[in-house]
């Protein structure tokens, strides 16, 4: 099966709602964002006025060219494990493999690999270093997949398969497992597995200062937090030349600043709403793309013995109570979706039919249930509180409480999954069944507190690991997925797109990224100047 399908978006609304991210929001005042472009290039110019963008192509970026970006904030934390949107950590930091256009896993900083049902075993290219002179090497990606494992999080889960690595030699390294895992080399390509300076790990600095291998390298001395960061070129880099020389952050998280900065050319490419269209097409020199980007899903983490959410039923009321149609009404680049997986990868199961809204139906699941309580408190943030009020009032409709409570961005990556909220709605960005499975569902799963999974969940998803790759492996995640769906562990699905505007009177070459299901992000090497 191919492992990505894409999608398209649907109707369209006058009202907006603010889309997800993983970044602290700050205040962009005029004079904030003049601070932030005071000192720098714009993103067309270079020494060389006159060089092409096809002789740029292959010789590397035009001396003193700057691509301005706006994310609308930035990350909480830059450490391997965090939750950080792709269009920060794709600046400065790589992965061992990426996914090629076409789904298959590409070379990166693993030039050649081997995996059997015991050990994933990588081998490593000899000519690259951190941008701090740390040697990248087996010890480095060591230290990286272990502080993955040990940190708080969904993206942790996937990788408690790895039982031990061994550093073969400073050019290979080998991940033994403690089951087959055919789908790890599609995690290694995913935000979970960034390759960060194993030093800057120790000294513990790498959640403020990101020290990656990519052709930018973060310039602390230029940089302002909070206003503006600057990644500068990265010396003797190792990969195919870029187009710009240095990459510049700022945040712009009001979408009426951020499209009005665009059109002045204070910026060059941004991230925008469906609001913003009647501004940006008619703003000379704009133009903008559209990506699948995001899925999420409330999930019942108080599934446990004793818990508001313990009966399937209970469950199942809740998700026949919210009707994800009026959420797509309100924002029309969410998609209502039955599942997560979409058609054509694995995990899809054509007889997943969701959970179609009908209150009558879900008051009658509900009663039938006994109507136990439900007085559940629900952890919000600015990009997905209004999505959160209106679930939480639909499932009013049939006598549940539930509260949304507003918090920092940081507050909730911190709490949202931890346990402290029988129930919670967050982005499930897993490429696979498996590491859907182990980040949110199996009974050790970093994001199933309560610590229950059903008998016949589990002896599915033993079944579909052992059968490893091939149809009926296929068929044995789709029943794992199915499952899932039944037990109503998760339900009410949908997917965004991620929506990007560029000036293209100073960047060509936008494109959508290749790797799937990340928000914020652009194939930042595809870029070049405009002449």
């Amino acid at each position: 099966m191919s492992m990505f399908t894409p999608k398209s978006t649907v109707t369209t609304t006058p009202t907006s709602l603010p889309k997800p991210g993983f970044l602290v929001r700050g205040l962009a005042t005029a004079a904030i964002l003049a601070l932030g472009l005071s000192a720098c290039t714009s993103g067309g110019a270079a020494e060389d006025p006159g060089a092409s963008t096809a002789a740029n192509a292959g010789s590397g970026p035009v001396p003193g060219s700057v691509l301005r970006v706006n994310w609308g904030g930035f990350p909480e934390s830059w450490a391997p494990g965090a939750e950080m949107e792709a269009g920060f950590l794709r600046i400065p930091y790589e992965n061992l493999v990426a996914l090629g256009a076409d789904g298959e896993i590409e070379p990166v900083l693993a030039t050649e690999w081997e995996q059997t049902d015991d050990a994933l075993t990588l081998t490593l290219r000899d000519d690259v270093t951190f941008h701090d002179g740390t040697p990248f090497d087996a010890e480095a990606v060591k230290v990286n997949l272990e502080t993955v494992q040990s940190t708080p999080g969904p993206y942790a889960g996937p990788f408690q398969v790895i039982s031990s690595i061994d550093v073969v030699d400073p050019q290979t390294v080998r991940l033994n497992l403690s089951e087959p895992t055919p789908s790890l080399l599609t995690t290694l390509t995913t935000r979970a597995a960034p390759m960060a300076s194993p030093t800057a790990i120790e000294a513990g600095t790498i959640a403020q200062v990101p020290v990656g291998t990519g052709p930018w390298a973060y310039d602390e001395a230029a940089s302002v937090p909070g206003t503006r960061l600057v990644f500068g070129p990265a010396d003797d880099y190792w990969g195919d030349p870029v187009g710009f020389e240095t990459v510049q952050l700022v945040a712009i998280p009001e979408d009426n600043a951020a499209s009005a900065a665009l059109g002045n050319g204070e910026i060059d490419l941004t991230d925008t709403e469906t609001n913003q269209f009647t501004t940006l097409d008619g703003t000379p020199g704009v133009d903008r793309l559209s990506y699948p980007a995001i899925r999420n899903n409330p999930i019942f983490f108080d599934r446990g013995p004793g818990g508001m959410f313990e009966d399937v039923a209970v469950r199942q009321a809740a998700c026949t109570a919210i009707d994800t149609e009026v959420l797509a009404k309100l924002e029309p680049d969410w998609t209502v979706r039955t599942q997560h997986f979409s058609e054509g990868e694995q995990g899809y199961n054509p007889d997943i039919a969701g959970y179609t809204h009908d209150a009558a139906n879900a008051q009658e699941l509900y009663d039938s249930a006994g109507s136990p309580p439900v007085d559940a408190d629900m952890l919000a943030t600015v990009f997905n509180e209004n999505q959160m009020k209106i679930y939480a009032e639909q499932m009013g409709e049939i006598g549940m409480k539930v509260t949304v409570q507003s918090a920092p961005p940081p507050q909730y990556f911190s709490e949202w999954n931890s346990g402290k909220y029988p129930l919670g709605l967050g982005g499930n960005d897993e490429l696979t069944p498996f590491d859907w499975y182990k980040a949110w569902f199996s009974a050790d799963a970093p994001g199933n507190p309560s610590g229950v999974e059903s008998d016949e969940l589990k002896a599915a998803a033993d079944a579909a690991i052992a059968a490893g790759t091939g149809d009926e492996a296929d068929a044995l995640w789709a029943k794992v997925t199915k499952i899932i769906s039944d037990e109503a562990l998760t339900c009410a699905h949908v997917a965004g797109e991620e929506l990007l505007a560029w000036n293209t009177t100073t960047v060509t070459d936008v494109e959508a990224p290749t790797q799937p299901w990340e928000t914020n992000l652009v194939n930042y090497r595809a870029l070049r100047p405009a002449s």
